[in-house]
Formats: structure tokens, sequence, C-alpha cells
């Protein structure tokens, strides 16, 4: 069992968090098992009323992170704390109690509502599951959630399918919201939107942050959403933080050759008046149940030496403000 673990200001301590997901590959006799390494190794803290945000390619395991802090995917190995108890051990209740608090936005609302139910069951649901019987309490909970998001109370009774895609996430926000909690979860929180409404979308979160003092958790491939929320970035691959910083310090001076890829790749107004061409990184992620041996980041890395091939890099502090896994660092 874990010691209680209580830092001032932090409400989520991830200690070498790992997430293998089991499998069997067929070997000419037999079944050969192997391991997916989804999490491999994340150590990091959420503190109260931050904003801390995680990029990374399709796969490099952004999703499972999230879902396995609220243990919607069960870790392998590690420790995650929260208000001084390691999450991994907790009793059912008190993981009821710590997923009320700790509530996930999906990533795409029109596969995240019921399309059989209209708003006001939406977002009743989290307040039957938590003891919240009371209709009437119900109604006014649900109604101010609708209206803080920016929604007409009136259409209680509608269905989430008569409403845009902009509407509908703001309706998976409110259902989050009747709860009261202290931790929004973000999963790819505008990647289903239209461009002309991510920025409305974008505006309702930083609001809400500050009206409701909220703290943040949110992923995101796209690199413009998690520097205009948040605060703190980290940047994730195969399964591993490569690089952690002040969100503005680490995209004005990127140190993991990773994490300056992954900024040339970014298209804006200026390369395409220059004619220039818009970098992108050679070859794919690796095999996440074949990781190569040493640094995950070496076989698509344009300044690997022979110590990176052979020796996994570690987490280090660089010029005071950021934390970087690079040899070459």
């Amino acid at each position: 069992m874990g010691v209680a673990k209580v830092e001032n200001n932090v409400l989520i301590d991830v200690e070498d968090l790992k997430v293998y997901f089991g499998a069997r590959r067929r070997g000419l006799l037999r079944k050969i098992p192997y391991s997916i390494r989804a999490i491999d190794g994340i150590t990091f803290q959420l503190k109260k009323g931050e904003a801390f945000g995680i990029v990374g390619e399709s796969g490099s395991g952004k999703t499972v992170l999230l879902r396995s802090i609220i243990r919607l995917i069960e870790p392998t190995s590690g420790h995650i704390w929260a208000y001084g108890k390691d999450v991994l051990e907790m009793s059912t209740a008190e993981l009821k109690e710590f997923r009320r608090k700790t509530q996930l936005v999906f990533q795409n609302p029109s596969t995240a509502l019921h399309p059989r139910l209209t708003v006001g069951q939406i977002c009743a649901e989290p307040l039957i599951i938590h003891g919240y019987r009371d209709r009437k309490e119900q109604h006014a909970r649900i109604a101010k959630a609708l209206k803080t998001v920016g929604l007409n109370p009136d259409h209680i009774d509608r269905y989430a399918h008569q409403f845009s895609g902009g509407q509908r996430q703001r309706i998976g926000i409110a259902r989050s919201l009747v709860l009261n909690p202290n931790i929004l979860l973000y999963d790819e929180p505008v990647s289903a939107l239209d461009v002309s409404i991510r920025a409305q979308v974008l505006n309702l979160f930083r609001d809400l942050k500050e009206e409701l003092d909220l703290t943040y958790l949110v992923i995101a491939h796209d690199l413009s959403v998690v520097r205009y929320l948040c605060s703190t970035t980290a940047i994730i691959y195969l399964g591993q933080f490569v690089e952690v910083g002040p969100t503005e310090e680490l995209y004005l001076s990127p140190q993991h050759p990773y994490t300056e890829s992954l900024l040339a790749s970014v298209p804006t107004i200026e390369k395409s008046l220059a004619g220039l061409k818009i970098s992108s990184l050679p070859g794919d992620l690796p095999n996440p149940h074949h990781p190569p041996t040493g640094c995950p980041f070496h076989p698509r890395c344009p300044l690997k030496e022979e110590i990176c091939v052979q020796e996994r890099p570690v987490l280090k502090q660089v010029d005071g403000k950021h934390l970087v896994a690079c040899h070459m660092r």
C-alpha cells in the first residue's frame, strides 16, 4: 500500500506511470505473448489553477494517459496521487468521489452524447449516479450549467442531433459542470469542430477556468490549442515525456528535436506567402509493442549518435526552465 502523499497546491501527482496492454501474436506452433507499451514511465504534477497541456502525434499515448488517471483504463504500475491518496488503491466510494471532482470532456460530442436522450436526461445521468435524486435540484443544476456554457436552459427537452457541433460540445461540458468539479480533463476538445467555431469554444474554456476556478489537463495534437489554453506544456512521444516546460518558453525556444520538428511542421501564413515548404518528420511512430532501444526518437532524429541508440535519456533540467530527455542537450 502506498504512503499518503500531500503537497500544497498539487491536485494530481503522477509518478512513473506505466500502461501496458497485453496481446498475443501467432507463432509457428503457438501464440506468443507480448505487451504494447502505451505509457512507459510518465511523471508530472497538476497544480491547482493550472492549465497543463500534453501534445503529441496520434498514437503517442495521450488519450490512454488521460483515461488512466481516472482509471477508465487500469494502469500497469506506478502511482497517481490525488488529494493525499493513491488513486490506484482507492476504495469504490473514494474513486467515485475522485471522479466527481475530476471530470472528463470527450473528443467527439456527436458520439459522446446519447442520441435517444434529451439534454436534460444526458446532464442528469451523472447527478443520479452521484446521489442527487431530487428532481428540482437536478433541474436547477442543469439549467445553471447550460447557462454557464452559453446555452438556453429552455433547450433542456431537445435532443443532441438538434444542435450544431459547437453546441453539442457545450452540452458535453455542461454535463461535466453539473457536479461542480475541481478538474476538467479535455480529450482533444476542439478537434471534431469546424474551424469557424473553434475560437468560440476555446474562449469559453478560458472563461470557465477563471469564473469557476477550475484546473485543466488538456491533450491535443493541435499546438495552437495548447498554446492558447495552457501555461505548462509537455511533449509526449511513444508513451514518454520528452520535453516539459512553460508553454511560451517551449514554443519560442524548443530544446528537444521532436518538439522542434512539431513546431516546424505547423503551417503558417508567413510560410505560405514566402513559398516555403512545410517540413515534416521522416517516418512514422515506431510500433509500441517493439519500441526502439535507447532513445525512442532516435530512428527519426537528425542529431542521433551512438549513445542515443544504446541508452534511454532521462528528463533533466536545461536552461533553468525546461525538462528535456535528450543526450544532445
